[in-house]
């Protein structure tokens, strides 16, 4: 059973290549530094996830999307305008070695949180790799309390959030259309209203 700790805490864990759990919009996550691949790759084995199912990035400003060089198209940018600071994730083209990093090839999915205690860690550390935290195929952690009892070795803590609502992110890929991965919290008719019909 691991422990709770501060934000100031879990920043230093994850500076230093640690795991955390922290709160998000939807549900507890895991979460270790993006640009750490051995910190990254400790997510895979504490989640008990396959390596070929993608990690979602978090970031707490459009600046940390471009310091890893993420270039952010006319439809993405209108919907980080309307959906961000939320739970909408958006699956974006990025190099090669930003998608190695994170389990994926050519796209990750980025989301800029609006829970506080996420948002105040990701200030603090900069991007990090967020999953939900779970055994792969197992309902998410709602509650700090969950995370405590399901992990032990690999996990240094829990950030206590009080409870999240369990409604998983919308996942969106952009390119020449659009694309819902995973319905969620954004539903398709706000996303229409901003980009318009998906193209056939």
């Amino acid at each position: 059973m691991i422990g709770v700790i501060t934000i100031e805490a879990a920043a230093d864990v994850v500076r230093g290549g640690g795991v955390v759990v922290v709160p998000t919009d939807t549900v507890y996550g895991l979460g270790a530094l993006v640009t750490n691949p051995t910190a990254v790759a400790n997510i895979f084995v504490a989640k008990r996830r396959p390596r070929d199912v993608a990690l979602p990035v978090m970031v707490a400003s459009e600046a940390q999307l471009r310091e890893l060089g993420v270039e952010i198209s006319l439809e993405a940018r209108a919907l980080m305008d309307a959906f961000w600071p939320g739970a909408l994730t958006i699956v974006m083209p990025v190099s090669p070695a930003l998608a190695a990093l994170t389990g994926a090839t050519d796209s990750v999915g980025f989301r800029l949180p609006a829970q506080p205690a996420l948002r105040a860690l990701l200030e603090a550390t900069g991007p990090l790799a967020v999953t939900s935290a779970n055994r792969h195929g197992e309902p998410p952690c709602t509650t700090a309390e969950e995370a405590r009892v399901l992990f032990d070795d690999g996990v240094a803590g829990v950030v206590d959030g009080g409870t999240c609502d369990g409604t998983v992110s919308t996942v969106v890929r952009v390119g020449e259309s659009w694309e819902i991965l995973r319905a969620g919290a954004v539903d398709a008719s706000e996303i229409s209203a901003v980009l318009g019909p998906p193209k056939n």
